[in-house]
């Protein structure tokens, strides 16, 4: 994903589990500059990747605390005022026999500029 910055995964294969833990978006995104958008400018969140994860969650950072924010067709408005704004955007490949197991999943982090 452009402008992403990928941060903590776990990823399960037959043979071998291999998990990465990192710091927090807004800490992985320090020194990076943000996507520029505009205000209330759509913002379409496109993974390259197959097979797609089937759980997908978004979340706006902000004074420390995390803000869900709702996806529609992998697909959020820019907020409203100007500013530089905090996402994580987590993802999962969860079994789709067993609903509790997770074969993989993984942080991206990345910041916006609403101007």
């Amino acid at each position: 994903m452009y402008g992403t910055i990928l941060g903590s995964y776990c990823w399960s294969s037959a043979r071998l589990t291999e998990c990465v833990d990192t710091a927090g978006p807004v800490e992985l995104m320090e020194g990076k500059e943000p996507i520029k958008v505009q205000s209330g400018e759509l913002i379409l969140l496109v993974m390259d990747f197959e097979p797609k994860p089937n759980n997908v969650c978004l979340s706006k950072i902000e004074n420390g605390s995390e803000t869900e924010v709702n996806l529609g067709n992998q697909a959020f408005a820019a907020p409203k005022d100007k500013g530089i704004y905090y996402y994580a955007y987590s993802v999962r490949w969860t079994d789709e026999i067993e609903e509790h197991v997770s074969h993989a999943d993984a942080f991206y982090a990345f910041a916006i500029e609403v101007q």
